[in-house]
């Protein structure tokens, strides 16, 4: 049913004030069929993560629902067809999109995850059965169905490195299953990003190891490993090891409203990155290929002098620059013109451009 003038201020991790024309709880899939879906909604809303609300939202705002984890079959104990509502969605049907089946190779374990199922409670569902692939990913704020838009990553994972599959509701034509090739996946980027408005998640399928590969390079891991005295961390640990860094250095979006990391880390040419070098010795940077380096967002705005730095209500956070925070009343225009004004800095000290990661959605 099509509610009205329904408040987003409690859907959203930045805590803005903003009001949906109309609202739709998708909560089966049967829904779709409904006249409702023959053009693409205005938002399609899961968490409420990575976007910045403006305090109109016009047409109609769909908040997926759509619950449920399904295993396909795969490693030793987890029985094909099995389902679980450990996933904590007590109004979602678990009903699963119709896709391609899966068999087992001896060791991995496949998925299929309903789109609106909490994506952090998924990755500690997967961590309780000693499943491998997503520790690195855990505490990031959000839904499986928003996962595959944004291509999630932290740490050397990203989170299209485990899917197989994506099924979706694709307006004009019905339902679809599209394989990895198919979405386009790049650097917290994806098809679903770059063609808004044509596809609606609906269930997102992985493949998880049972046997140990674990990415533990980023030397934040190795740190936190050793402090924790592991010497073979099992993917229980690792996340741990992520939890606890995560946790020292980002705010809790339930009690101080952001949206994780802001802005892209920008990849730069090499020739850049020297002559970035002649100047700040200590700038840090991760090689992507023969002639393009990776540089920390955070790192160029801490440099810039914007770290705990205030707008009103918001600003960057004390212990990491690269996250924007609304400290109380700010709306959804403070926080772009207080983005906009950390990429003129960044700009004018580094010469290198910014990218918000965040969507903006909606009317001021």
């Amino acid at each position: 049913m099509i509610q009205h003038n329904i408040s987003l201020s409690r859907l959203n991790t930045f805590h803005l004030p903003s009001v949906a024309e109309r609202y739709l709880a998708l909560t089966d899939l049967s829904q779709l069929d409904g006249p409702e879906f023959r053009q693409a909604p205005q938002l399609v809303l899961g968490g409420g993560s990575n976007m910045v609300l403006l305090e109109q939202v016009p047409g109609l705002t769909v908040h997926v629902q759509l619950g449920g984890v399904e295993i396909l079959g795969g490693a030793a104990g987890a029985a094909k067809g099995s389902k679980s509502r450990l996933i904590s969605l007590s109004k979602a049907n678990s009903q699963a999109a119709v896709g391609r089946e899966y068999s087992s190779d001896g060791e991995a374990v496949f998925l299929r995850v309903g789109a609106g199922v909490d994506w952090n409670q998924f990755v500690r569902y997967t961590l309780d059965r000693g499943w491998c692939g997503l520790e690195n990913l855990i505490l990031i704020p959000g839904t499986v169905g928003a996962a595959p838009v944004q291509n999630i990553g932290a740490y050397g994972a990203e989170v299209a490195e485990c899917i197989t599959a994506v099924h979706v509701w694709e307006y004009g034509v019905g339902a679809r299953t599209l394989l990895p090739e198919d979405c386009a996946f790049g650097y917290r980027d994806s098809r679903f990003k770059r063609e808004p408005g044509r596809f609606l998640i609906t269930a997102v399928d992985f493949r998880l190891n049972d046997q140990q590969e674990l990415k533990t390079g980023y030397g934040a891991i190795q740190a936190e490993l050793a402090h924790l005295s592991i010497d073979a961390p099992s993917p229980a640990d690792v996340a741990l090891a992520v939890t606890n860094i995560r946790r020292s250095k980002l705010p809790d979006w339930f009690f101080l409203g952001n949206s994780g990391s802001f802005f892209k880390n920008p990849v730069v040419s090499i020739a850049t990155h020297h002559r970035l070098l002649a100047a700040f010795e200590d700038i840090p940077s991760y090689p992507i290929d023969e002639g393009h380096v990776k540089l920390p967002a955070g790192w160029l705005i801490d440099r810039a002098g914007l770290k705990g730095a205030r707008h009103g209500d918001v600003g960057t956070y004390a212990k990491q620059a690269l996250v924007l925070v609304n400290h109380g009343a700010a709306s959804g225009q403070d926080i772009i013109a207080f983005s906009k004004f950390i990429q003129d800095e960044v700009q004018a000290k580094f010469g290198v451009e910014l990218e918000r990661e965040v969507q903006l959605i909606g009317n001021s």
